[in-house]
């Protein structure tokens, strides 16, 4: 008897799967980890530390909305280490697609934003991007640069597709 017989209770070992390319996997992984890093790098690094324009919810104490902040910085970095995670999934099981990753982590970055911009800052009203100025030139920059950045990402994961026989 075999050791994987003997491992699982005497019966045949099961037949390995089909190596199929991890796509999906390396999608989501990117996506997770622009999202991510979006998150906690540009939004709350850049505005909420280093410009301090604003915290994750305003509509509160100063103290609330630090701790907000450290709440909202540490989910985002939950869900980057998420997609560091899932891509040492990819790798393990193979070859990394590194331009689609990248794709994704565009498309990422591109999404958080928009997010953000749309349903924390004009949906939830929780927080601007800034206050004490004319609102209108920072949403165009913020959504507009979010638009962009999603077109991108997702023109490239369209170009780095995988081939109809290997989905």
């Amino acid at each position: 008897m075999s050791t994987a017989e003997t491992r699982s209770g005497g019966g045949p070992a099961a037949p390995p799967r089909p190596h199929r390319p991890p796509a999906r996997r390396t999608v989501a992984s990117g996506f997770l980890f622009g999202c991510g890093i979006a998150a906690a790098m540009i939004d709350l690094f850049i505005f909420h530390l280093g410009l301090q324009w604003h915290h994750f919810y305003d509509l509160s104490t100063t103290q609330v909305a630090l701790t907000a902040d450290g709440f909202s910085h540490a989910f985002a970095w939950f869900i980057a280490v998420w997609g560091l995670f899932l891509l040492a999934d990819v790798r393990r099981r193979g070859h990394v697609a590194w331009p689609r990753w990248t794709a994704a982590v565009i498309t990422g970055v591109g999404f958080f934003q928009l997010f953000d911009g749309v349903v924390n800052h004009k949906i939830l009203g929780i927080h601007q991007v800034r206050y004490g100025v004319d609102l209108l030139p920072y949403d165009v920059a913020w959504i507009g640069s979010a638009i962009v950045l999603l077109l991108i990402g997702l023109a490239m994961l369209w170009r780095t597709r995988p081939a109809a026989s290997s989905r």
